[in-house]
């Protein structure tokens, strides 16, 4: 007869649970609301209000690719799409500011009733191909009716022209980014609540196995129908979230690599778990913006982090942290400190020899002004091939050699639990 839960363990558990749900929602809130007040720079507001809406964009791509299982290359189509119209109707119609976001939701989701009738009749790859040919006819629609999309320049707005607000013109960059967060948050709201209706689960059980959902009165194709179409109105909310943060919306914003950055962003962070593509969102516009800012390799780190990603850790930056978490829990930090003190050693150690090597690279084939010099390396380039060879191959042995002390540490740990579990059984 097995004994009841003791009181004060189920006491002691129900803090740490409720800390991990609200952890991430705290996290994200003062990265959103935080900077601004320590350093109001308009640069920063515009990287802040960049990433909230990739993160959105990000989080509506999701309900695709890790709820229903569905991979989509047209994604950027809805959210350009719902932006362009949300700019049509402010500049025509004088639409306020602050309801926007949801004008062009409406926009991206209307989009995706047309769309999506189309591609949710095949499943796996084929809806992949057909969304990729969607993207292909609206971004080559986008240059042959210029009169609706505004050509090479674009369509405009004027924020601070529209109705005010509680005194609010929403011209100045800090009101302009309050308005964005604040339409982050909610949209992140509603797609965890969303996350957690038995819509969604009823979504999972098509992507996890459509033929047997089917069987127990499901209807498959309904199901990613409905899930494009509510997909579409968050990337509408997104596109029309940048929209407000530049003042136009482009052709480029229903092109291919927007859609294959929110793909790239979204497999980052992790598909299974809600912050995710949060987290993402994050790395994705760090690279883009902030990389970006120092050196013209950015596509090349970019690239480098996600092989490294999905080849080391297939579920993202979020199964990455659960897992480990989990370790630490389970062994404490005592114990794993050494492998992750020899891990982060091997990273650093290993990312300095990359950064070396493609900064020296790209300044030898475009000049110590095109990425060499925020390194410190205009002065190791005039001496020659030799010395910074030797220093990037010392960097990757010594990388190499943290990386072997740290597999030690792993397996050790690994050993520890193999001999708990055998005394466990042998008490038993």
């Amino acid at each position: 007869m097995r004994d009841a839960p003791d009181s004060s363990a189920l006491s002691a558990t129900a803090p740490r649970a409720l800390w991990r749900v609200l952890a991430p929602w705290l996290a994200l809130i003062l990265f959103l609301g935080v900077p601004p007040f320590v350093w109001p720079q308009s640069w920063l507001l515009a990287y802040l209000a960049q990433t909230a809406a990739m993160i959105v964009f990000a989080l509506s791509y999701n309900l695709l690719l890790g709820e229903t299982g569905l991979l989509s290359f047209g994604h950027a189509a809805y959210s350009g799409l719902g932006a362009l119209v949300a700019a049509q109707l402010f500049n025509r119609i004088g639409v306020p500011l602050v309801l926007l976001p949801l004008v062009g939701g409406i926009g991206g989701a209307l989009c995706g009733v047309l769309f999506g009738f189309i591609s949710t009749r095949r499943a796996g790859t084929a809806f992949a191909m057909i969304t990729l040919g969607l993207g292909e006819l609206v971004a080559a629609a986008a240059w042959t009716l210029p009169d609706w999309f505004g050509g090479e320049a674009g369509v405009a707005i004027d924020r601070a022209s529209g109705a005010q607000w509680a005194g609010w013109s929403f011209g100045p960059a800090r009101e302009a980014y309050a308005l964005i967060a604040v339409w982050c948050l909610l949209a992140c709201a509603a797609l965890f609540a969303l996350s957690r209706t038995p819509f969604m689960r009823l979504a999972n059980a098509v992507r996890d196995n459509p033929v047997r959902a089917a069987a127990i009165g499901c209807y498959p194709r309904r199901i990613r129908y409905g899930v494009v179409v509510v997909s579409a109105f968050f990337a509408g909310i997104s596109g029309t979230l940048a929209l407000i943060n530049v003042e136009l919306v482009s052709t480029e914003s229903v092109g291919m690599m927007r859609s294959g950055a929110v793909l790239i962003a979204t497999v980052i962070g992790g598909t299974a778990a809600f912050f995710g593509p949060v987290a993402g969102a994050v790395v994705l516009t760090f690279f883009s913006v902030a990389v970006a800012s120092v050196t013209r390799a950015w596509l090349f780190y970019l690239g480098l982090f996600f092989i490294v990603v999905v080849v080391m850790s297939p579920d993202g930056l979020a199964g990455f942290v659960q897992r480990h978490t989990a370790r630490v829990a389970a062994y404490g930090w005592r114990r794993c400190r050494v492998a992750y003190l020899w891990g982060a050693a091997a990273a650093l150690l290993w990312t300095a020899a990359v950064v070396l090597a493609m900064q020296w690279a790209y300044a030898a084939q475009f000049g110590a002004d095109d990425g060499a010099a925020w390194v410190g390396m205009g002065a190791l380039t005039g001496m020659g091939a030799s010395p910074l060879a030797l220093a990037i191959l010392l960097l990757a042995a010594l990388g190499g050699l943290s990386a072997h002390y740290a597999i030690r540490a792993q397996a050790h740990l690994a050993a520890m639990r193999s001999s708990a579990t055998h005394s466990a059984g042998d008490a038993r």
